[in-house]
């Protein structure tokens, strides 16, 4: 994946915003939206309980939607807990 230097500055902003509120995320890597290439998807993860992640939701739609109005890139932090339990 080729990026351009505003869209690299603009992951590295919002990783580091998301960072500092949410201390257990960690950057695993940065993949495409199978269904559109042009939509870059900041793949993290961090054990947190359901509530705590419903709210990194929230946070991290408002810095995909802001990126989106302000600058016209797709970008989407994307969460994955790996100690989530599904019953």
């Amino acid at each position: 994946m080729k990026l351009n230097i505003k869209q690299q500055e603009l992951i590295n902003d919002i990783l580091k915003e998301a960072k500092n509120k949410y201390p257990v995320i960690e950057f695993v890597d940065l993949s495409t939206n199978p269904d559109d290439p042009e939509h870059i998807w900041v793949n993290v993860e961090g054990d947190m309980e359901e509530e705590q992640m419903l709210e990194f939701f929230d946070f991290a739609a408002e810095l995909d939607i802001n990126i989106l109005l302000d600058y016209g890139y797709k970008i989407t932090l994307m969460l994955e807990n790996p100690d989530l339990v599904y019953s």
